[in-house]
């Protein structure tokens, strides 16, 4: 792929000064560097044996360039350490930090809902985009969607997706035991670990997300069985069929990210308001995470069937979306089971 610059992206080595570790982990680390003429930087250093991993989170970000809801970076190739055990990027520095800083913040209470509404539609449109050009992120939680300054009025901020290191390329082969976090991952993968990644998946993480935000928190139902969210406090019908949207229990069921960002919750407007006052975290950590996470593996109370959007598969057609049920009266009781599933998941601290 032939990637056009507006300018040419650089970083002056030799000139940054490093001003503290933003976040460190077992596999790999962010600093903030500083240049006296250019501003800030975050440089994230891998292992010198997650190096391919590191490359694919720099080429899809340089695929995106200068999108404003995916994470940015300031320099167009992979760095090699002096003795070549790590490698490293730079990326633009996040002086709001993370959106789980801001969850962890308000200390288990609600963010406004204006602000979720907000905040959601910012992360919908750098999916959406992910989506459209056959990226899936795979990963999607709070610690990696950064927050920058806002660049429109009423907003406390700019969210941006980052962290592409377990991200699906097009037309790459990306099975589900290969994706995320265990808590922000959907049903399928406990069903079936070894089917295809798809779009789906990124869309029960991003109920998740709306779920923490909301105050949630998330349970195991049982060993072996994917993680479900409460909430503990009322929330709008609007935000209830948001997150419905997302939940669906059959992956094919599921809203895309062009249809959520049509939907009420995300459409709603209101009045211009007081800016948020943030607490500040007792605590700040940058982009932690292990690049390799295990999975609970085991069977799912239902079983998964077909896609009923069926033009939106025509059209992705290039590789097969999940298994075909011939038993539609099993697909019919799915539905079921996903609707009893979510008012669980609503009402079960009632």
């Amino acid at each position: 792929m032939d990637i056009k610059y507006d300018e040419p992206l650089y970083v002056h080595e030799l000139s940054l000064q490093t001003v503290r570790v933003l976040g460190q982990g077992a596999f790999g680390s962010v600093s903030l560097k500083a240049h006296p003429g250019l501003g800030l930087y975050a440089k994230k250093t891998s292992s010198i044996r997650l190096k391919e991993n590191l490359k694919k989170e720099l080429r899809i970000m340089l695929y995106f360039r200068n999108h404003p809801r995916i994470v940015q970076v300031s320099s167009d190739h992979l760095h090699l350490g002096i003795l070549l055990k790590d490698c490293y990027i730079y990326m633009e520095y996040a002086s709001e930090g993370s959106l789980d800083e801001v969850i962890s913040s308000f200390g288990g209470k609600p963010l406004p809902e204006h602000v979720i509404g907000r905040t959601t539609r910012m992360i919908l449109q750098g999916l959406e985009a992910l989506h459209e050009h056959g990226y899936v992120h795979c990963d999607l939680k709070p610690e990696n969607i950064l927050l920058f300054p806002s660049t429109s009025l009423g907003d406390p901020w700019d969210a941006k997706l980052a962290d592409f290191g377990l991200s699906k390329e097009p037309n790459t082969y990306h099975v589900l035991k290969s994706a995320g976090t265990n808590m922000y991952m959907p049903p399928e993968v406990s069903e079936d670990p070894e089917g295809l990644v798809g779009p789906a998946l990124d869309i029960w993480s991003l109920g998740c997300v709306v779920f923490e935000m909301f105050g949630g928190k998330s349970t195991q139902m049982e060993v072996g069985v994917s993680y479900v969210w409460k909430l503990e406090q009322e929330i709008s019908p609007v935000a209830i069929d948001f997150l419905r949207q997302c939940h669906k229990w059959h992956p094919w069921n599921r809203a895309s990210a062009t249809e959520l960002l049509n939907h009420p919750f995300i459409m709603q407007r209101v009045p211009l308001r007081v800016p948020l006052l943030i607490p500040s975290p007792t605590k700040i950590q940058y982009l932690e995470r292990p690049l390799f996470t295990p999975r609970v593996r085991g069977p799912l109370p239902t079983p998964i069937g077909p896609r009923k959007r069926q033009q939106e598969a025509a059209t992705m057609g290039k590789e097969a979306q999940g298994s075909v049920v011939k038993d539609k009266s099993k697909v019919e009781q799915n539905d079921v089971d996903s609707e009893e599933l979510f008012m669980y998941e609503l009402c079960n601290s009632c």
